[in-house]
């Protein structure tokens, strides 16, 4: 995959924040190139995040992130600031930037205190460093910068590269179960939710890395599955099959072939397997009353038989017996408050990054709410999780604990 074709998941998040006048966008449009901010002598021009995924050298792709001011006033204001906040959680880089004649101030400090406590590598550019006089020596996390004299641009970019060194995610999805020369096969549905003339983003990064381990993949709809296997010559050495295809697929792959789902690969990769697994089991727990979340990272136009919306209440209501209700959200949406949940049931999370389905793990960990995943559940309710996580010691060691 080139880098102009990286999902925006999968590229390094640089989140500019700071004080309102501190020059937040006119330092991204420095870094980037480009207008991407609206910049503007009146306090309070950024009003709401705005991102923008692009190649940049020499990091490579990125999402860059500007931010409204921290010190934002009134209701409004304080909207602003808790989006900005929110921003934190899918953030793997951190630029503060600071008003050079102003100097660090408390609201910076309480900044630098969150981004410590997040464990999140951070810079401090202290910007419009052409108005000193003199221009202090830096530690090696700050560095002076003039977006409007474009002095140390270079230097900033080369400073939050290097601290950017560890974010991308070093899991694997697949090819560290595989070995060159393996047969997998896939099994894609295409019914009406399936995008017209391409595969979803799940099943393109498993099948880019089936590829990449120098493995062959064999890819099928589940109506065609059976008459594949047949045709092989040799046993593949994995199965994996879009959850919802669970059921059927796996009474007609045979016990001793490994049998997963896109989904498990994708809790796997980004976010807590063992915590899902764990969390599967209060589903046999629900009571009457109870409310479950259902949580998906992307926003997608409903279809009538949509899996979040219809599918998965409708086998978590046959599945339990129990009389539930459902809440539900989408994109960027997650509670704050998850004290009346009694489940969350998270989508697979391909369109958010690591960093974001690891902090929605740990807040619900935190809130005392089980939190799953689409493909963990299903298998749960079709009673062949052991073998769907058979792959992977530690959930099965999770299974057994639960």
């Amino acid at each position: 995959m080139s880098l102009n074709e990286t999902v925006s998941a999968e590229r390094v998040h640089i989140g500019f924040f700071g004080l309102r006048n501190a020059g937040k966008s006119s330092l991204v449009n420095a870094v980037t190139g480009q207008n991407l901010s609206l910049v503007s002598d009146v306090k309070g021009t950024t009003t709401d995040p705005v991102k923008k995924a692009m190649e940049l050298l020499p990091l490579g792709p990125v999402v860059i992130i500007d931010t409204p001011g921290m010190d934002d006033e009134g209701e409004l204001g304080q909207l602003r600031v808790k989006r900005a906040r929110q921003v934190l959680r899918y953030t793997d880089v951190a630029v503060l930037v600071v008003d050079a004649a102003e100097g660090l101030r408390p609201a910076d400090q309480q900044l630098i205190g969150l981004f410590q406590e997040r464990q999140l590598p951070y810079v401090i550019a202290y910007n419009k460093a052409d108005l000193l006089q003199e221009v202090p020596a830096a530690s090696a996390n700050e560095i002076y910068v003039s977006a409007e004299q474009n002095t140390n641009i270079w230097e900033l970019k080369e400073l939050i590269g290097h601290l950017s060194g560890g974010a991308e995610n070093q899991r694997k999805l697949v090819s560290d179960l595989i070995q060159p020369g393996d047969l997998v096969v896939l099994v894609v549905p295409i019914d009406s939710a399936a995008p017209k003339g391409r595969l979803i983003l799940p099943q393109q990064q498993v099948l880019r890395d089936v590829l990449d381990s120098g493995a062959m993949a064999v890819v099928t709809r589940e109506s065609e599955l059976e008459e594949t296997l047949r045709s092989l010559t040799r046993k593949p050495r994995l199965v994996i099959t879009d959850s919802q295809a669970f059921g059927f697929v796996s009474k007609i792959v045979p016990e001793d072939i490994p049998l997963t789902s896109f989904s498990i690969l994708m809790v796997r990769y980004k976010g807590d397997l063992e915590a899902a697994v764990y969390g599967a089991a209060q589903l046999d727990r629900l009571q009457d009353g109870d409310t479950v979340l259902i949580s998906e990272g992307c926003t997608h136009h409903r279809q009538c038989d949509d899996i979040g919306t219809v599918k998965m209440p409708n086998w978590i209501r046959n599945y339990t017996k129990k009389e539930l209700d459902f809440a539900f959200t989408s994109g960027g949406e997650f509670p704050e408050d998850l004290g009346k949940y009694a489940l969350v049931v998270h989508c697979g999370g391909c369109m958010l990054n690591e960093k974001e389905m690891q902090y929605r793990t740990r807040h619900a960990a935190e809130s005392g709410v089980a939190m799953t995943n689409y493909g963990i559940a299903i298998a749960q309710m079709h009673g062949i999780l052991r073998r769907s996580i058979q792959l992977f010691p530690a959930a099965l060691a999770a299974l057994d604990e639960k």
